[in-house]
């Protein structure tokens, strides 16, 4: 049975590249947002039921997430009629990942909104990746797609950091990558020792 770690942070946190150090580590890693662009994609489980609902939201063979926030933004019903798709879809993909890997001593969930969703408490353990406010606001800021606005209304949806970190197991700080990719090694061989206790 696998020690299931949950990973999630604030956007900005540097979340993706932690994830990356337990994949470099040969940990199976998975993650949620990943799972959601499956769903989306070509083929994927969702664009059926989703253009069943939104035929606009569709568009050659794969959802559209513009059209999607369009019709979020428009209609106040949208989210949930998504959500009630979606979730089921990426709750199954979960369970296929944890079954695919049932005989790994650890596994990673990496899942932004892990205290939001009510998803810590499924977990044998969390994992929370921080920065201070500053730092977050600056990198964040860097990608071009992001605006001040923006970053506001993503912080006023989710958790904050400071209660993310009192509610964690575990806190890596991401300040220096190199000294976090070593405090992931180190938090692999302490979860691995546990497993073999």
């Amino acid at each position: 049975m696998s020690y299931v770690l949950g990973l999630t942070g604030s956007i900005g946190m540097g979340k993706s590249t932690t994830a990356g150090f337990f994949r470099d580590a040969g940990v199976p890693v998975w993650d949620a947002d990943a799972a959601v662009h499956r769903l989306y994609a070509k083929g994927g489980a969702a664009v059926g039921p989703i253009g069943d609902i939104c035929p606009d939201a569709t568009a050659i063979g794969k959802v559209d997430r513009a059209a999607l926030k369009d019709w979020i933004a428009r209609d106040a019903s949208a989210l949930a009629r998504i959500e009630a798709i979606v979730h089921p879809l990426v709750a199954k993909d979960r369970a296929d990942f944890l079954s695919r890997n049932a005989d790994a001593p650890l596994v990673v969930l990496d899942i932004p909104l892990l205290f939001e969703t009510g998803g810590a408490e499924k977990m044998d353990g969390v994992l929370v990746v921080s920065v201070d406010a500053e730092e977050q606001r600056r990198r964040v800021l860097e990608r071009a797609t992001m605006t001040p606005a923006m970053l506001e209304s993503i912080l006023a949806r989710q958790t904050s950091d400071a209660e993310k970190r009192a509610k964690a197991d575990f806190v890596i700080e991401t300040y220096e990558m190199e000294e976090a990719r070593a405090e992931v090694q180190a938090l692999i061989a302490k979860l691995n020792e546990g497993a073999h206790a």
